[in-house]
């Protein structure tokens, strides 16, 4: 259906700052709600942030608020992730995702129905 390129990670000193995005192709990207989930190292796939498909709305998990912005350029078909204050727990891989259906929160993954393949972000304190 849509596919997804995650690019931007890397590696970045604490309270530095790093933008990911992500890239969608193969479907219609501005009819979907579109969510970051990162993974950090040996902990399970948490929920960052969502934004529906016209930018409207924006959700975020209650640790990024404040530090993190997602954001969404249709014209373009790309989800951006702008990441300030950049904290060593940060660490992990981001991956976008995207929520083709409207069931459903935008907290849970299994909701999603495509994904990245991520990319890693490394926060050094």
């Amino acid at each position: 259906q849509v596919q997804l390129v995650e690019s931007g990670g890397g590696w970045v000193q604490a309270g530095g700052s790093l933008r990911v995005s992500c890239a969608a192709s193969g479907s219609t990207f501005s009819s979907y709600t579109m969510g970051w989930f990162r993974q950090p190292p040996g902990k399970e796939r948490e929920f960052v942030a969502a934004v529906t498909s016209s930018g409207g709305s924006l959700v975020y998990a209650d640790s990024v608020k404040g530090r993190f912005t997602i954001s969404r350029d249709n014209a373009k078909n790309t989800m951006y992730l702008q990441m300030n204050s950049l904290k060593p727990e940060d660490t992990a891989v981001y991956y976008c995702a995207a929520k083709t259906r409207r069931p459903g929160t935008v907290y849970r993954l299994a909701n999603y129905d495509a994904w990245g393949q991520g990319t890693q972000v490394t926060v050094s304190s």
